[in-house]
């Protein structure tokens, strides 16, 4: 069996130390014999951080530039899922196994602009204090090396729905799993419109929760490993 890396890549506001290697999923990785490279997103951890928006609109470089020529297995959450999603349409040959971490039916559905401009007016202090996603954003962002200004661009960068027809060009076997409590879900959507992929859908887990779940670790093992 070929032993392929395995990309793990975070989610907004997040880094490959504080996602994956807090969380115990590099170690186990390790454990199961498995080669692991972490990537941090532009405006993310040790990676630059412009504050230009148009600087975001091509998140998948430094993911490219970390598998060169080889094919890899990955994993992604969130943010990052978008983005290893985004490198397995353009560059299907680099990614075998692909898993989809917290995302779902919001890839597909246009912006909701309302809620953008709700975590956006909170990042730039005109937030309600009710709020509690816009709440947990800004937690995120104000995270120890975080930085603020560099993360809401990240939120500003120009965006587009995913086309069903270009997921059509993702030969990756891909997991989708997503909580049952995400606001990005539910992942039937995103599951179906792709050509080899099955979902697992998390029992009483929300967004943020992800991450450190352990039936989310169960399934990423059981399918990379297995």
């Amino acid at each position: 069996m070929v032993n392929r890396p395995v990309v793990l890549v975070h989610g907004w506001g997040g880094s490959f130390d504080t996602t994956w290697k807090s969380s115990g999923l590099v170690d186990l990785l390790a454990d199961a014999g498995r080669e692991v490279i972490g990537v941090d997103l532009l405006g993310h951890g040790t990676a630059p951080k412009p504050h230009d928006p148009i600087e975001y609109a091509d998140l998948t470089s430094r993911v490219l530039d970390v598998i060169g020529d080889r094919q890899v297995d990955a994993v992604g959450f969130s943010l990052g899922a978008m983005t290893l999603l985004r490198v397995a349409i353009d560059h299907p040959s680099s990614v075998n196994k692909l898993v989809l971490g917290g995302i779902g039916r919001n890839v597909l559905d246009p912006r909701d602009e309302a809620a953008h401009d709700r975590l956006v007016d909170a990042l730039e202090g005109r937030g309600d204090p009710d709020d509690n996603i816009a709440r947990l954003f800004m937690q995120y962002a104000d995270s120890p090396g975080n930085d603020r200004v560099a993360l809401t661009a990240v939120m500003k960068r120009p965006s587009r729905p995913f086309d069903p027809t270009e997921l059509e060009r993702v030969t990756a076997h891909t997991l989708v799993t997503i909580g049952d409590k995400d606001f990005a879900g539910p992942g039937d959507p995103l599951a179906s419109a792709l050509p080899n992929a099955r979902l697992v859908t998390l029992r009483n887990c929300d967004h943020f929760a992800t991450t450190e779940n352990f039936g989310f670790f169960d399934a990423v093992l059981d399918f990379l490993v297995n």
